[in-house]
């Protein structure tokens, strides 16, 4: 009960953060992309968060706790913060005084590849009982290189870049979305440095780059 009031909490906390997020600079509640984009991150996150409850509790723990202890890991998590922020805002603003316009047709498939990585996601956390969002090595982790680990070292980040280049886009700014691409650089300065935490701390990882080379792009990076 105490880790479904938590949740429940962070839930409802998040939904009222996003939606301050989204209208407050829209200056209005008919912002119809917005909505979009809220029941495209809510409705599967509340699905995720209830499955997650009834079948692997310690795992929606580890997702629940955010509090990172590394130096690196701490700034990349504060420029997140501020790139969400600004982008939002962005987004708000552009729906308001109408400075760019994204077609629907791309609207619909930014959704459709916002609920494919989603999807993406949550095999990511089938496969890989470990993850958690701080970088940390857990009591008798073990390196898993199977699935889609077999195919790149990070497809949770890989998940994650794909959701959140298709933000700006469901929410209709192009100016956000120049801002979003940013997000990708963060995410290459956090891989770098957990990787180097995981070299030294857990045990077969190094075989593990070997053995799978690329990070979160195959034949890419």
């Amino acid at each position: 009960m105490k880790l479904f009031f938590n949740a429940i909490t962070k839930f409802i906390m998040g939904f009222l953060m996003v939606g301050l997020l989204v209208f407050l600079p829209a200056g209005s509640f008919s912002y119809v992309y917005g909505w979009l984009f809220i029941s495209l991150l809510f409705i599967p996150i509340f699905i995720l968060g209830i499955i997650l409850l009834l079948k692997s509790p310690d795992l929606l723990k580890k997702r629940l706790n955010g509090k990172e202890k590394e130096t690196t890991q701490k700034g990349v998590v504060a420029f997140s913060a501020l790139i969400f922020l600004a982008g939002f805002i962005i987004s708000g603003l552009d729906f308001r005084f109408c400075w760019s316009y994204v077609p629907k047709i791309v609207i619909i498939i930014a959704s459709v590849f916002f609920i494919a990585s989603y999807i993406l996601y949550a095999e990511v956390m089938r496969e890989n009982v470990y993850l958690s969002r701080t970088i940390e090595v857990q009591e008798n982790q073990k390196v898993i290189d199977t699935g889609l680990y077999g195919v790149v070292r990070h497809p949770m980040y890989m998940a994650t870049i794909i959701m959140f280049l298709m933000i700006p886009l469901i929410l209709g700014s192009w100016f956000a979305f120049i801002i979003f691409l940013a997000y990708p650089v963060v995410i290459a300065v956090r891989i770098k440095n957990e990787e180097k935490i995981l070299s030294e701390q857990l045990d077969g990882y190094i075989q593990y780059k070997q053995k799978v080379k690329y990070r979160i792009i195959p034949f890419v990076w």
